[in-house]
């Protein structure tokens, strides 16, 4: 079994961007967010068991799950977002764990938002956590996602702080610069010393 990185930071920190960087460099990553879409596609069996307990309303027209109004549905009540916990966490590990098995690449990195907070570092050797700082995070989310100061900082407090986050790391990259050069010594840096990591 080869080394398993988690790479994790909160909302707006460059996760993907970092991600990038390592595949560029020819190791694969397994992003929990894209598993956790895959398992509720269309002709899935989780999307058909979603449809038969929430109904028709979570479902758009062309089959899709309809994530907005699923959202909308389980913040309003604990005992479905329960429910809907219960049945997807299991298949989104398995599918995890799965692709995470089939990698080929000397090492491979698990791209995951809430690698802490869900306990995925029980299936990684290493936690490597992207880090800027919070006004940074701010800024940076709001650009991309047009959402508000106060959405933002919504999900900022509904993940574990930064400073626990950095108390969980044993790695750190520092993506708090402007352009793309500092960030992609420090990924290069990283990647000849996760080679040379035996396992």
């Amino acid at each position: 079994m080869r080394v398993i990185i988690g790479l994790t930071g909160g909302i707006g920190s460059g996760k993907s961007t970092v991600a990038n960087e390592f595949k560029a460099l020819g190791i694969e990553v397994v992003d929990a967010d894209l598993v956790a879409r895959e398992v509720v596609a269309p002709g899935q069996p989780a999307l058909a068991e979603i449809e038969l307990y929430f109904g028709q309303e979570v479902i758009n027209d062309d089959g899709e799950l309809n994530r907005a109004k699923l959202r909308q549905v389980i913040f309003s009540s604990e005992q479905k977002k329960q429910w809907l916990n219960n049945l997807l966490h299991p298949i989104i590990r398995e599918a995890l764990l799965t692709q995470l098995a089939q990698a080929t690449s000397q090492y491979v990195i698990l791209e995951a938002p809430l690698l802490l907070e869900n306990k995925l570092t029980q299936y990684t050797d290493f936690t490597l956590v992207v880090d800027v700082p919070v006004t940074l995070q701010i800024e940076r989310a709001m650009q991309r996602d047009n959402n508000s100061r106060s959405q933002i900082q919504a999900i900022i407090d509904a993940q574990i702080s930064r400073q626990e986050r950095r108390q969980q790391a044993d790695y750190v990259i520092d993506n708090s610069k402007p352009d793309l050069v500092a960030l992609k010594e420090q990924v290069k840096m990283l990647h000849l010393q996760f080679l040379s990591i035996q396992k």
